[in-house]
């Protein structure tokens, strides 16, 4: 099976588009992300793949919790589980409203594409629960050891940032110290998140999968 291959990211329109067009299946995304590429889908447009100049970086280090968020997660009685109902946060997350947006990029061709990664181990989730109710969560796709948080949802105070953390004590235990956001948002940039210019994001990105981290349990076929 032939290699999809990506323009060089650095060679992109101003805006990041690095490709136009191609399929939503799992080489082609498995490609993107090993290159610090993921899809953007634009209403009327054909599938847009982006790498933008400057990309949102979580560094675990610079971690910055609120007094309001320490306090929510000391008091937390919610329970967090990895990879429990992926597809149920997929379609949470794009039934969220965001504010300026009237749609949303997680479109059912999204959806059924992530899932079929979720299947592959590749995608994952963190869900969090309030009794037997899901009440937030987040997702995002293992890069080869390095990892990219897509999106998040809460149906609770708190819950989506919970999630997080979660997410984030997950990844850490496994060796990895930084998160890829792709877009800076000003709630990440409360949580310490910075902007990285692009050259030295996907050298950051290329030395992480060259570590040979396994954040996730291989999962039985």
């Amino acid at each position: 099976m032939a290699l999809v291959r990506f323009p060089d990211p650095e060679s992109s329109t101003p805006e990041g588009i690095v490709a136009v067009g191609g399929k939503l299946d799992g080489e082609t995304l498995r490609a993107a992300y090993a290159q610090g590429i993921f899809p953007w889908p634009v209403e009327g447009l054909p599938l847009l793949w982006f790498c933008p100049p400057e990309r949102g970086v979580l560094e675990f280090e610079r971690l910055h919790l609120p007094r309001s968020l320490r306090r929510a997660r000391r008091l937390s009685t919610l329970r967090f589980t990895i990879d429990a109902a992926f597809a149920e946060v997929i379609r949470a997350c794009a039934q969220t409203p965001r504010p300026g947006q009237p749609g949303t990029w997680i479109t059912p061709q999204v959806r059924s594409a992530y899932s079929r990664l979720h299947r592959e181990g590749m995608a994952h989730s963190v869900e969090a629960w309030d009794g037997g109710r899901l009440v937030g969560g987040v997702y995002g796709v293992d890069a080869g050891g390095a990892f990219a948080a897509e999106s998040m949802f809460y149906l609770q105070p708190y819950a989506s940032k919970l999630a997080l953390l979660h997410l984030i004590e997950h990844l850490r235990g496994r060796g990895l110290d930084w998160l890829d956001i792709q877009v800076l948002t000003p709630h990440m940039q409360r949580l310490g998140a910075t902007a990285m210019p692009r050259r030295a994001f996907l050298r950051r990105l290329e030395q992480t999968r060259a570590r040979g981290l396994r954040l996730f349990p291989a999962r039985a076929p």
